[in-house]
């Protein structure tokens, strides 16, 4: 399965999910950001950066951020990067794919729940089905 990376307006496909990466056609200068996507779920947000070397080639990093927010009202976020570089996107894609058609298939069995809840979370209240999340650190390089 091609993954959709060899070319930047080709979209990649995860699950039933279509994304088109937006790569620029010139750089500024040698190093940069290239591209940024923040996805908010719940109380995750997950960041979606592609960045280029030195060397202009291009990788991505995803990152999973989770608030918590401490009885004294203030919030910390515990962060999880993934770095995804350009040898490995078709393999990464065909694995990703790979599982979410398990899970389909597991889900119309009826295995498994169809919930798109997190194990162990209470049900949302449709009223306020978004948490706040700050995102004041999106501009910082050193996280």
């Amino acid at each position: 399965m091609s993954s959709g990376f060899a070319s930047s307006a080709d979209p990649v496909i995860f699950g039933m999910h279509l994304y088109q990466f937006q790569v620029p056609h010139t750089m500024v200068d040698d190093r940069e950001d290239v591209y940024s996507k923040a996805v908010r779920a719940g109380k995750r947000t997950y960041f979606f950066d592609v960045k280029s070397t030195r060397g202009r080639d291009l990788y991505l990093t995803i990152t999973e951020s989770k608030k918590h927010t401490h009885e004294d009202g203030t919030a910390t976020y515990d962060k999880h990067k993934i770095f995804l570089y350009k040898e490995d996107f078709d393999k990464f894609i065909d694995g990703l794919h790979d599982a979410i058609e398990e899970i389909d298939r597991l889900r119309a069995k009826g295995e498994y729940g169809k919930s798109e809840e997190t194990p162990g979370t209470p049900p949302r209240n449709d009223a306020t089905p978004f948490t706040d999340v700050n995102f004041e650190d999106l501009d910082r390089k050193d996280i």
